[in-house]
C-alpha cells in the first residue's frame, strides 16, 4: 500500500497523537506571534515537524508498524520539493526583474505621471490585480505601495486607502491564476484544478475587488499632487527577462498539459535559461563595469599597464550582474515555512486528525458552508496550512467546489491586514498610516466583495457544482 493510497489509523487519543497536536499548537501560535516576537516563522515549525514524525514513528511501531511513516513522510517530501523548485524558479525570476529596475521604471513612471489621487487609487489597484496573477502578491503589494507613499507624502488618509485597496487587489488578482499564490499553485499541481480551469474565477476575482475598491473610492481626497521628476530606466537584458519569464510560463504549462509532466521540471528548465542569459548580460557588464581610474584613487601618475593591472584587484563601482544574487534574495524564510507546514499537517494526517476534521467540517457543514468558513479563517491563520490541509483530506466534493475554495483561500486574507503576506509586509512599508486597526475599519466593505464573489461564483459556474 502506498502513502498516497493508505488509510491512517486512528491514533487520535493516544499520548503520542496528543502530544504531537499539542506541538503543533505552540508552533503555530508562534508563527501567529511572530510580529511581537521577531522570531522567523520557519523555525519553529521545522522543530515541530521533526517532532511530529518522531512521534508518529513510534505510534506506528506500537503497532507492530515500522515502514508507513517513512513512507508517508517521504511522500510529504516529495510534494514540497516539487513546490520548492517551482517557487525558487519563480522567486528568481521576480527578484531578477527587480533586479533589472523592471518594477523601479514602473514605479517611476506613475510617480512623474501628475494624475490625480483617485487616479492613482484606482491605477495602483488595477495594476496589482494584473500583476499578482505573474508575480507574487508581495512584490506587487510593496512596489505599488512605493507609488502610493511617493505621491501620497502629507495625505495620510489617501495612503491608508489606497494600501487597503492594493491589498486586496493583489489577492483577488492572484486567485485566479495558478501562479498568483501558493495555494492556488498547490491546488493546480495536486491536479485538482486545471490551469484554464482557473479563469472561471476571473469574474468572480474581479468583483472580490471592485466591490470595497467602489465604496472605498468615495472617501478619496480629490487632490492633485505636483508630479516628482523620477526617472529610472530599466537595465540592459530586463525586458528580455519578462520575455523570459513569460516564455517559461508558456513553457511549463505545455509541459504540464501535453507530457502530464511536473510544473516544475518547465519552471526550472526556464531557470536555466534565464541563467545562461544572465551569463551573457554579467559578461557584457564586466567588459563595460570599470572601478575608477587608479590616478584618481591612489593619487599617482601611472601608465596603461600598471593601471590595467591595478584595476584587476580594485573593486568595481558597480557590481556586476549575477543570477546567484537573485536566487540568494529569494524568501527562504517563506520556503522553509511551507517545509514546516507540509510536514506538520502531513504527521497530523497520519494520527488521523484530518479524517476527523473532514468529517466533522465537509461533512456536517457541506462543502459549501466549509469552504467559505475556511476562506474566513484564513484571515487570522495562513492559508498554506489550511490548504494543504483540505488538500491532503480529499474530501469528496464537485469540480465548482475546488474552485471555490481556491477563491475563498486566496481572497479571504484580505479580510484582516495580517491575513496575507501583502498586507503585513505593507503595515511595515506604511507604518503609522495602513494599520490593523485602519484595515478592520474597512472590513465590512472588504466583506461585502467577499460574499459578492462567492455569490457571483455559485451563479456564474453553477453548472460545476
Amino acid at each position: 500500500m502506498t502513502a498516497e493510497t493508505m488509510m491512517p489509523l486512528d491514533l487520535t487519543a493516544t499520548w503520542a497523537g496528543l502530544l504531537s497536536l499539542a506541538v503543533f499548537i505552540l508552533a503555530y501560535a508562534l508563527v501567529i506571534g511572530e510580529e511581537f516576537l521577531h522570531l522567523r516563522k520557519s523555525k519553529s515549525v521545522i522543530v515541530a515537524a521533526g517532532v511530529i514524525w518522531v512521534l508518529v514513528a513510534l505510534a506506528y511501531a506500537s503497532h507492530g508498524d515500522t515502514t508507513t511513516a517513512a513512507a508517508a513522510v517521504r511522500h510529504n517530501l516529495l510534494e514540497y520539493a516539487e513546490l520548492l523548485l517551482f517557487l525558487l524558479a519563480a522567486m528568481t525570476y521576480v527578484n531578477t526583474m527587480d533586479e533589472r529596475n523592471v518594477f523601479n521604471a514602473l514605479r517611476s513612471r506613475l510617480v512623474s505621471s501628475g494624475y490625480s489621487l483617485p487616479s492613482i487609487f484606482w491605477m495602483t489597484g488595477l495594476l496589482a490585480f494584473f500583476i499578482s496573477p505573474l508575480a507574487d502578491n508581495l512584490t506587487t503589494a510593496l512596489v505599488m505601495a512605493a507609488v502610493v507613499m511617493a505621491v501620497g507624502i502629507g495625505r495620510p488618509r489617501f495612503v491608508t486607502l489606497a494600501c487597503i485597496n492594493i491589498v486586496v487587489a493583489a489577492n483577488a488578482g492572484g486567485a485566479f491564476s495558478p501562479f498568483g499564490d501558493i495555494t492556488t499553485l498547490m491546488v493546480w499541481q495536486d491536479g485538482r484544478v486545471g490551469f484554464f480551469e482557473f479563469f472561471a474565477l476571473f469574474v468572480p476575482s474581479v468583483i472580490n475587488w471592485l466591490v470595497p475598491a467602489v465604496i472605498m473610492s468615495f472617501a478619496v481626497p480629490r487632490e492633485q499632487p505636483q508630479a516628482a521628476q523620477e526617472a529610472i530606466a530599466i537595465k540592459p537584458g530586463g525586458g528580455v527577462i519578462v520575455g523570459l519569464f513569460l516564455l517559461t510560463i508558456i513553457l511549463t504549462v505545455s509541459m504540464h498539459h501535453f507530457f502530464h509532466l511536473p510544473p516544475a521540471l518547465g519552471m526550472m528548465t526556464g531557470l536555466g535559461v534565464l541563467k545562461l542569459y544572465g551569463f551573457f548580460i554579467r559578461r557584457g557588464e564586466l567588459n563595460q563595469t570599470t572601478p575608477g581610474e587608479p590616478d584618481e584613487v591612489l593619487g599617482l601618475e601611472l601608465n596603461d599597464e600598471a593601471r590595467r593591472k591595478i584595476r584587476e584587484h580594485m573593486k568595481p563601482r558597480v557590481r556586476p550582474f549575477d543570477i546567484f544574487i537573485s536566487m540568494k534574495r529569494v524568501e527562504w524564510d517563506t520556503l522553509m515555512f511551507f517545509y514546516g507546514v507540509v510536514l506538520c499537517v502531513g504527521g497530523l494526517h497520519a494520527f488521523g486528525y484530518l479524517a476527523i476534521f473532514s468529517a466533522s467540517l465537509y461533512g456536517g457543514l457541506g462543502p459549501t458552508w466549509a469552504n467559505v468558513l475556511i476562506g474566513i479563517l484564513s484571515a487570522v491563520v495562513d492559508n498554506i496550512p489550511l490548504m494543504f490541509a483540505v488538500l491532503t483530506m480529499q474530501p469528496e466534493m464537485p469540480h465548482g467546489q475546488w474552485l471555490l475554495i481556491t477563491l475563498t483561500a486566496g481572497v479571504g486574507g484580505s479580510l484582516l491586514s495580517i491575513g496575507s503576506a501583502a498586507g503585513v509586509a505593507l503595515m511595515g512599508q506604511a507604518r503609522g498610516m495602513y494599520t490593523f486597526f485602519e484595515h478592520l475599519k474597512w472590513a465590512w466593505a472588504i466583506a461585502l466583495g467577499y460574499a459578492a464573489s462567492i455569490l457571483a461564483h455559485l451563479w456564474i459556474n453553477a453548472r460545476l457544482m
